[in-house]
Order: structure tokens, then sequence, then C-alpha cells
């Protein structure tokens, strides 16, 4: 099951939209951690870049299968062996890794999906205690170059909402990710 209004440009031109070493630090992603996953890696914008910061391995996936084989070109390109790319259609069947098995978790551009909370529950279910989920999303303005519809499109409020409903700590605030998203962070219970 794709996400509402889920599809991707031009590779260069999404590309075009982020600097994922800026975001991955922004939004805490480091050295320490172990095991990752990327929730819809698409291209491979964030799973590649954040499988260099992690020690473990990086599980990234989406339900296309070119964007999965794009992935694992990208990787090996890069030099880049720690990553483990599946395609599976996690909104409808979760990811399929143990509880507890990872340490971050990304959910970049996809909490317009029609059951946000449900995505975050998985990624609450997977992440060991103290694990952080990190969210990004396409700022709440008509004027961004690409991003789903206002009518769908979450405001960071919605984000911070969602992220507590599905029992995580949110960390810090609004994180500013110019020029056209947001982001915030939020962090499972140490006894959860």
């Amino acid at each position: 099951m794709k996400t509402r209004e889920s599809g991707l440009p031009a590779d260069a031109m999404w590309r075009s939209f982020f600097d994922p070493e800026a975001i991955l630090t922004a939004l805490r992603l480091t050295p320490e951690v172990r095991d990752a996953v990327d929730f819809g890696c698409g291209y491979g914008t964030f799973a590649v870049p954040a499988a260099r910061r992690i020690r473990g391995t990086l599980h990234g996936f989406d339900i296309v299968p070119a964007l999965i084989a794009k992935c694992e070109r990208l990787a090996r390109r890069s030099g880049v062996r720690n990553v483990r790319f599946h395609r599976r259609d996690f909104v409808a069947e979760g990811t399929g890794l143990a509880d507890q098995s990872v340490d971050y978790a990304m959910l970049f551009n996809i909490l317009h999906a029609e059951q946000p909370v449900r995505l975050l529950a998985e990624a609450r279910r997977i992440l060991a205690p103290g694990g952080l989920v990190a969210v990004i999303h396409w700022n709440y303005d008509p004027a961004t170059p690409r991003g789903p519809s206002m009518a769908i499109r979450p405001r960071p409020a919605d984000c911070r909402r969602w992220i507590e409903e599905a029992g995580f700590a949110v960390q810090g605030g609004i994180v500013d990710l110019p020029p056209h998203h947001y982001g915030l962070c939020g962090q499972k219970g140490a006894s959860a």
C-alpha cells in the first residue's frame, strides 16, 4: 500500500530539496547508534548517509521494487555495506523486525499517510528503550516546490501530537530544516 500522494519527482530534483548530513545531525543521528531504520527509503537520500554514521545495520524499507534496486546501486557505488533494503508494505504489514532491535528510526516525509500513529507505533515497537524516532515533513506552506496537498500535509503540531500518542516523549522543539522542512525527535522511555 502506498501512502497518499507518495509519488517522487526525478532523483536529482528530489535531492535538491535536502541537505541530508545537516538534517541527520540536527535530528541527533550519531555514531553511537547501532542499528537504524528508514521507513520509505525512496532514492536512498537519507539511508546511505545514515548508514555511514552508524556502527550497525541500516534497514531501508520501501514498497516500490525499482526504488529498492536504486538504493542498492547507490549503496554499492558509495561503498556502503552496512545496509539491507527490504521491499515490504510496512504501512500494512509493519517492518518484520524484532521488538526493541534498533536504536533510531527515520520517518521522513511520510506522516501524511492515512494512519500516522500506526507508523509511529511500529517505530516504537522496534526501537530499544531510549531509542529515538526522527520525523521530518514539508513545511505547512503551499509555496513549497513539492509535498503532499495542503489537505493532508501535517502541521508541526500534528506530528508532535502523533509522536506523543504513539508513546514517545518529544525531545526539544521543532527543528527548522531549511529551505522546505521541519523536524522533531521523540524518545522511547528507558523502561518501555
